[in-house]
């Protein structure tokens, strides 16, 4: 079961990060996940999969994970190790998607967060410490159901121990 208290190192984006952005498209077409790990954000910072670390925390601007529906986007930042992305607003699909595939996400308004701060997250109640800066922010608080899904690690598991759907 997935933990709903995260902590992390950061790394910082802008605003308007689009899925092709995430993992470019011609990387998507493989069943080997590994490969979006070897290519996640290559576009954007070609040297992120080189620093990226188990745990650490992508935090982003407004309207990450804009442009096409795929999941492999939500994916590629799950296996490069990513364990939460904070933004200040998602693209709905990217939203949806990254909750389905066990790759939590926080919303919250302001912030003044820096790379290389150190976060520590609590899902249940939309807590995020700056442990860096001895600030806190609150994200959008997630239903009860996502939070139940993402403690599954996705979607397929939480159906699989809860739903009656067989899989």
């Amino acid at each position: 079961m997935e933990q709903s208290k995260i902590t992390g190192k950061v790394h910082v984006y802008g605003d308007d990060i689009n899925t092709d952005a995430i993992i470019p498209g011609k990387y998507t077409k493989t069943l080997n996940i590994q490969t979006f790990a070897e290519h996640v954000l290559e576009d954007l910072d070609p040297e992120f999969k080189n620093i990226v670390q188990p745990g650490d925390i992508l935090v982003a601007g407004d309207n990450f994970g804009c442009g096409s529906s795929r999941e492999q986007a939500a994916l590629a930042l799950k296996v490069a190790g990513v364990s939460a992305v904070i933004a200040k607003y998602f693209a709905r699909i990217f939203f949806r998607n990254a909750i389905n595939i066990g790759l939590p996400v926080l919303e919250v308004s302001e912030f003044d967060i820096v790379a290389g701060d150190e976060l520590a997250l609590d899902l249940e109640s939309g807590k995020i410490e700056n442990l860096t800066r001895a600030k806190t922010y609150t994200a959008t608080r997630m239903p009860r159901v996502m939070i139940d899904i993402l403690a599954e690690g996705g979607l397929v598991n939480y159906l699989r121990k809860h739903g009656d759907y067989r899989i």
